[in-house]
């Protein structure tokens, strides 16, 4: 009969909630959370405020290009997208210039629904900035853009 030796773990840790993926599913569970609940209030989703910032940054980007950076499936994002139309936050032409692509912009309503939101958000954001010493933030964010290119690759 073999015997089952665990390997070990890549760093020190007590148990498994002591992983840095433990720990950053933590984090990102706690962000969600907090996002939800601040979003709720005016009547949005993460995946949609996103989309909205996203907008306001960059004019015009395809339902594609936002799903990848809002981490939703394309079906997803069509289905903010959708939304959002719905309610008169962005606008898209009814077909098609070039191929697929149907760009989508702000309209006013929509830039008002941001702004309006954003402090919120901001607030949120302030409140995970403000748990890092302000010393180690820089290296924090550097460490952090190191993880997701050491996991994409």
């Amino acid at each position: 009969m073999e015997e089952h030796v665990s390997p070990e773990p890549p760093h020190p840790a007590k148990d498994v909630t002591q992983h840095v993926g433990y720990l950053l599913k933590r984090a990102q569970s706690a962000l969600r959370g907090a996002m939800d609940k601040v979003l709720r209030e005016h009547g949005l989703t993460v995946p949609q405020y996103s989309t909205l910032e996203l907008l306001a940054l960059h004019p015009g980007m395809s339902n594609a290009d936002l799903a990848r950076a809002t981490f939703v499936t394309r079906q997803s994002g069509n289905v903010v997208l959708r939304g959002l139309q719905d309610a008169g936050l962005i606008s898209r032409p009814a077909t098609a210039e070039h191929g697929r692509a149907r760009p989508a912009r702000l309209t006013e309503e929509g830039r008002a629904r941001l702004a309006a939101v954003q402090a919120a958000v901001y607030a949120v954001e302030q409140r995970m900035v403000d748990a890092v010493p302000a010393q180690r933030l820089g290296a924090f964010l550097t460490d952090l853009e190191r993880v997701a290119r050491a996991l994409e690759e």
